[in-house]
Formats: C-alpha cells, sequence, structure tokens
C-alpha cells in the first residue's frame, strides 16, 4: 500500500531502507527519511556521493588525530617544563640586594634556637679522622742469625741479646749441626712464652747445607729473606748475622737511630776495585759441593781459569750487610733478570758472599744512590789480612765502644768480653751459671742457655725480666744511641756519602 507524501510523491519505507532508487528517476541520489534543510533560496541542497562523503569524514577523522596529537605533545613539554623548574620564583627578580639580605638576616633570626643548638652538637659530635697507630714512624729489623755444629747456645745467647718484639727473626743451624741441636733449638723456641706470643721467631726447619766461601751461603740467606717477605709482615731492613757476633747496644738504641734514617738505604761495604781479589777470586772457578752432597765438604777448584766479565762490573766487600726491604724484594722477586744473572755466575766464585750484593746493587742504576758504604760492623783484621777476621777478647772492648757500630765480630764461644757487654753496654743481668755441658742441648748448659735473659728495654714495661710484652713502640735509648748516631751523621750525611757509591 502505497501513501503519498506532501509533494505529491510516493514513499516506499522498503525501497527507502534498501537504498533503491527514489520513483523520481533520480537515480545518483540518496532518499532519506528525514526532511532535509534547504536554503533560503528555497532550493534542496544536493546530496554528495558516497565515495565524497567518506572522503570528508575521512579528512575530519585525520584533523581530530592531528589535533590530539598536538594536544598530547604540549601537554608533555609544559608537564618536563614544570618539572625541571622550580616551584617558585626566586625573590631576587623582585627585591634589591638589600632588601634581599634584610630578609635573610630576618630568617636567620627567625630560626629556632634548637634547631642551631642541634647544628653544633652534631658539628661537635662529628668524629675527628683516625690518628695512626702508636709507633706507627718506628722501624721494624727483620734478622737472620745462623749458626753451625755446637753453636746452639751462643746462638741462642745472641737472639736474645738481639730480642725485641718488633722485629722479625730467623735462626738456623744448618745441616752440619747434629739432628739434636737443630731439635733444641725448634723446642726452645715453641717453649718460649715471649717468642709464643709475639709470633716473630722462625726457624728454619729443614737445615740447608752451607759451606764457607761457597754460594751456599748465598742461598741460605736469600732463603731467609723469602721466608721473611712472606711470614715477617711489616719490616724495613734485613740485617744478617751470625752465632760468632754480638750487639754493642740495645735494641731500643738501634731502632731510634734507624727511625732517623731513610728506609731505602742500603748499608753494605763494597769497592770496585779488585786488588788481589781479582787473581784469587774472581778469575778461579770452584765447585760448591754443599748444591749437592748430604754432607759437608770445602769447595774445590775447577779448571781453566775465567775472564773477568764485560757485561757487569765486579764489586767485593764484607758478607754483613743491612739491605732495605725495597732491594730485598727486588733480589728475591728479580722483576728484571740481573739478580739471577749474578746468582748463577757467583755460582762458582771464591767467597761469594762478599761479592754478590755489592755487584748486583752497583750494577742496578735504581739502587746505586741509595748504597751507604759500610757494613754496621766492628771487625778488626789481622795485617796482613786473612780469611777470618781477629777474635774479640776483652782489651778490645774499648774499640769496639768508639767505633760506634751497633754489632761486632767475631767472639769466642762464652768469652769474657761479652759477659763484659751485657754488663756495661746492654745492661742485661748475668746469665745463670752454666754446670758445663757442650752445648749439644742435652747438658746442663743447656738448661742455663734455655733460661737466657732479655735485655731491658720500654717494651719490658715495669717487668725486670722482661717476662711479657708491653708496648712495643716505648723506647729508652741509652748511650748506645748517641754513639750509633754519630756513626750514622759520617756515613750517610757527609758530604763523601755520594762519592763512596760503587766507586
Amino acid at each position: 500500500m502505497q501513501q503519498a507524501n506532501g509533494r505529491g510523491e510516493q514513499h516506499s519505507p522498503r525501497s527507502a531502507a534498501a537504498g533503491w532508487p527514489s520513483p523520481r528517476g533520480g537515480g545518483g541520489e540518496h532518499y532519506s527519511p528525514s526532511p532535509s534543510k534547504t536554503p533560503r533560496g528555497g532550493a534542496a541542497s544536493p546530496k554528495l556521493p558516497a565515495s565524497a562523503a567518506w572522503l570528508v569524514d575521512s579528512r575530519w577523522a585525520l584533523s581530530a588525530a592531528l589535533s590530539l596529537l598536538l594536544f598530547l605533545a604540549v601537554a608533555l613539554a609544559v608537564t618536563c617544563f614544570s618539572s625541571s623548574s622550580p616551584p617558585y620564583v626566586s625573590a631576587s627578580a623582585f627585591f634589591s640586594s638589600s632588601d634581599q639580605a634584610h630578609i635573610h638576616v630576618s630568617q636567620q633570626q627567625e630560626q629556632p634556637e634548637s634547631l642551631a643548638a642541634a647544628a653544633n652538637a652534631t658539628t661537635a659530635a662529628s668524629p675527628p679522622p683516625p690518628s695512626p697507630p702508636p709507633g706507627a714512624d718506628l722501624p721494624r729489623l727483620a734478622y737472620l742469625i745462623s749458626g753451625s755444629k755446637g753453636d746452639l747456645d751462643r746462638l741462642w745467647r745472641a737472639l736474645h741479646a738481639l730480642y725485641h718484639p718488633r722485629n722479625q727473626y730467623v735462626v738456623h743451624l744448618d745441616r752440619e749441626a747434629p739432628v739434636s741441636e737443630r731439635l733444641a733449638l725448634a723446642a726452645r723456641v715453641s717453649n718460649s712464652t715471649v717468642f709464643r706470643r709475639a709470633g716473630n721467631v722462625h726457624v728454619i726447619r729443614r737445615a740447608n747445607m752451607v759451606t764457607y766461601r761457597g754460594p751456599t751461603m748465598v742461598a741460605n740467606t736469600l732463603h731467609a729473606c723469602a721466608i721473611l717477605l712472606r711470614r715477617g709482615g711489616a719490616w724495613d731492613w734485613f740485617i744478617n748475622l751470625s752465632a760468632s757476633d754480638y750487639p754493642l747496644m740495645t735494641q731500643d738504641d738501634i731502632l731510634q737511630v734507624f727511625s732517623t734514617v731513610p728506609k731505602n738505604v742500603n748499608f753494605i761495604e763494597h769497592t770496585g776495585y779488585l786488588g788481589w781479589k781479582e787473581g784469587q777470586r774472581a778469575r778461579p772457578l770452584i765447585v760448591d759441593p754443599g748444591l749437592y752432597g748430604s754432607k759437608k765438604q770445602d769447595i774445590f777448584w775447577a779448571s781453566p781459569k775465567r775472564e773477568l766479565p764485560t757485561a757487569f762490573k765486579l764489586f767485593t766487600g764484607s758478607a754483613w750487610v743491612a739491605l732495605s726491604r725495597d732491594f730485598v724484594e727486588y733480589t728475591v722477586w728479580g722483576w728484571d733478570n740481573l739478580p739471577r744473572t749474578l746468582l748463577m755466575y757467583y755460582a762458582n766464585f771464591v767467597s761469594s758472599p762478599e761479592g754478590y750484593f755489592q755487584t748486583l746493587i752497583c750494577n742496578a742504576p735504581r739502587f746505586v744512590q741509595t748504597v751507604a758504604n759500610h757494613d754496621l760492623h766492628h771487625i778488626q783484621w789481622d795485617v796482613p789480612p786473612r780469611q777470618h777476621p781477629h777474635a774479640l777478647a776483652l782489651a778490645d772492648l774499648p774499640a769496639m765502644v768508639r767505633s760506634g757500630a751497633p754489632f761486632a765480630r767475631k767472639f769466642p764461644r762464652d768469652d769474657p768480653v761479652l759477659d763484659a757487654i751485657d754488663a756495661e753496654l746492654l745492661g742485661r743481668p748475668p746469665r745463670p751459671a752454666a754446670g758445663g755441658g757442650n752445648g749439644n742441648g742435652t747438658a746442663p748448659a743447656a738448661a742455663a742457655a734455655a733460661a737466657a735473659t732479655f735485655v731491658p728495654g720500654g717494651w719490658c714495661g715495669g717487668d725486670a725480666s722482661c717476662g711479657s710484652v708491653d708496648n712495643d713502640w716505648v723506647l729508652r735509648p741509652g748511650p748506645g744511641a748517641e754513639r750509633f748516631q754519630r756513626l750514622i751523621e759520617r756515613i750517610i750525611r757527609s758530604e763523601a756519602f755520594p762519592n763512596r757509591q760503587c766507586k
């Protein structure tokens, strides 16, 4: 059924819904059931094609999307600017400098007194920088005391005369000494209350074979250096001594003077003039049986003789040295090959302990300016000199004192001069009377030696017997420090010091 509209046109809802063409024949137009607005001219607005309508709608959607993106970008920029800007405007933009000062003073006056007091309390409560521990500037010495057959008791006596808890000690009886002596030495160290508490006395339990005048003496010294570098903690100088050496002053005297010496100084007596040693020491070739044998034998000569080296210059001097830790590390670790090269060269050298360290330090440019031409010993040689120095006796005591040296050698076993040194120079209590014996650790003499007394020093505190360690940084230097200080002034602080280095 059809119904006429107001214009005389017929409308079919079905055809309109289905998008059919109008009965008027306008096939290019769509009919809308809602009344369309007409312009004032009365003519109806033409309808857009479907493709054009879609294009218009797409442009509107694109414009809306671009507008949204632009809005988001502006909002993001404003947000970032707001977060990076201070939330307030500085008063300097509105006030003059005088006004700002007035405001600042007013704010300070208005600050609560409790807040100022809290700030002061915080400043006062902040801890000061930690101060160095007591005795941090005092040096530490590392000693090697070596002996052979029959030297147990006098090595034990020398150890007590040289002992100080700040120092480190390596003690060694070579393989020629009976096993009973070596075991007795280890037992004495283990049973000593002071040594056990301080933990600074190290026994070489696996004894080395040492041949006098042979390279095994150098190897034994380097062995002790390696032990001290590994187990000895902090120390500044290494000093090698034998059981026939003895101190001429207390350790408090020695440490006091060493505290004034630069820690890179090496005390090595040396000379580049070989003289008679060129023909009797440098040119002969020797073999040390101690390098491969289990029984002690003297060195023997080989042929032919060799020429003097051209890769380095030979130096000779005393076998007794005081080496800085820096030089000991260089000698043992050898970050260049010179220490090893010279060690192999001196394996066939007569009396290599009198040349190895001298030649090494004078051919290492880094250490040439650190060598002091002295061995810190008082030694008296016969004229002409023999293989061994003159044995010191009681009549030589004044000369020992005048020398200013901290050590002397060579002393006979249990000579009365040692008791005089204990009483007059060291202030050491007299030893218990020995009941005889051979010093092998089993006779009554061993019991007396085991009860040897220490040299009194600041570390003993109020205990005259020094049975315990008090403060090891407390020193009580005596006249020995004055003598030693004068010697040091002559050795390293004189104008002749650089002129006596490696000449």
